[in-house]
């Protein structure tokens, strides 16, 4: 009998350690939304990122591979708020019939600007603004809902999800500290920034700053010549110290303001996407640090200081 016993538990303990070896499928949209599923799946998740670093999740057009990818998947976590305009026609060509999860869901969205209402007509995003990760508290509520939909999925790995997604919020707390520390930095007149593209509504309300982009808040539009024109002359009116380039967008319109309006470069702010692993922004955690000391410091910088 306890020979017989043995076998049993030998063979259960067997069966137990290869059902731990299955990992969960999970598909992410893009690279930003990627690492923060990675951070609560750890090892017990399989994970495959589709839009990776450095690549706009805008126009990502995606390959046979993802499809097929897609069609094997048991999660498929998604931004939402019409971030990804390509992902209902690539579920379709998959033959997906899994749960997509939107991790975006519950969260206080942002209206576009009034002032780019000109550029709808390039714009799949509706009347909200889906770029949600830029105010820290929103990427709590991403958290929970990957939290849950991983541990409904997979119920064994359940503790294991709970406590990698309390360390993750953990982090999450302190780099929001963190942000507000050191935007206090900058007087509030000088709390004004240009970027390529309008993605940072949300760390704008967060936060407290004032950004103005010439493109609405896709990428898949070109400014013209008189929001080009509007910007000199916002940048000599209203003082603003520093333009900044996005790693997805075209920089000519940076450059552009560099050379008409002698503006400061304040260098390259991750909006939309990660770096790639040996870059400043290779985790969501790095990219908000990244951004923060790259605005606080264009917006402290000093012309005076800077002539020859």
């Amino acid at each position: 009998m306890l020979r017989l016993l043995t076998i049993i538990c030998s063979l259960l303990f067997s069966f137990t350690a290869h059902a731990n070896t299955e990992k969960l499928k999970v598909v992410a949209s893009f690279s930003i939304l990627g690492d923060i599923v990675q951070q609560i799946g750890g090892d017990a998740i399989d994970l495959h990122v589709l839009a990776k670093a450095n690549s706009d999740a805008h126009v990502f057009e995606p390959t046979p591979y993802d499809a097929k990818t897609l069609a094997a998947a048991e999660i498929v976590v998604i931004n939402g708020l019409g971030f990804e305009g390509w992902i209902e026609r690539l579920v379709l060509a998959s033959g997906y019939k899994g749960q997509i999860v939107t991790a975006s869901k519950g969260v206080n969205t942002i209206a576009p600007e009034e002032e780019h209402h000109g550029h709808e007509e390039h714009d799949d995003h509706g009347s909200v603004d889906p770029h949600a990760w830029h105010n820290v508290a929103n990427v709590k509520t991403y958290v929970a809902n990957i939290r849950d939909a991983l541990a409904k999925h997979d119920p064994t790995n359940t503790v294991h999800y709970n406590a990698r997604a309390r360390a993750y919020l953990l982090q999450l707390e302190s780099l929001d500290t963190w942000i507000k520390s050191e935007i206090a930095k900058v007087p509030q007149a000088k709390r004004k920034i240009i970027t390529t593209h309008d993605s940072f509504q949300y760390y704008a309300s967060a936060y407290g700053i004032s950004f103005i982009a010439p493109l609405g808040v896709t990428t898949d539009s070109e400014a013209s010549a008189a929001d080009i024109a509007k910007l000199i002359d916002q940048l000599r009116n209203r003082q603003i110290q520093a333009v900044f380039f996005e790693n997805t967008s075209d920089g000519r319109i940076v450059r552009q303001l560099q050379t008409d309006a002698k503006a400061h470069i304040g260098g390259t702010l991750y909006s939309d996407a990660l770096s790639k692993n040996d870059g400043p922004a290779a985790s969501y955690l790095a990219l908000m640090r990244h951004n923060t000391a790259q605005l606080v410091a264009g917006m402290l910088y000093n012309p005076m200081l800077h002539k020859h």
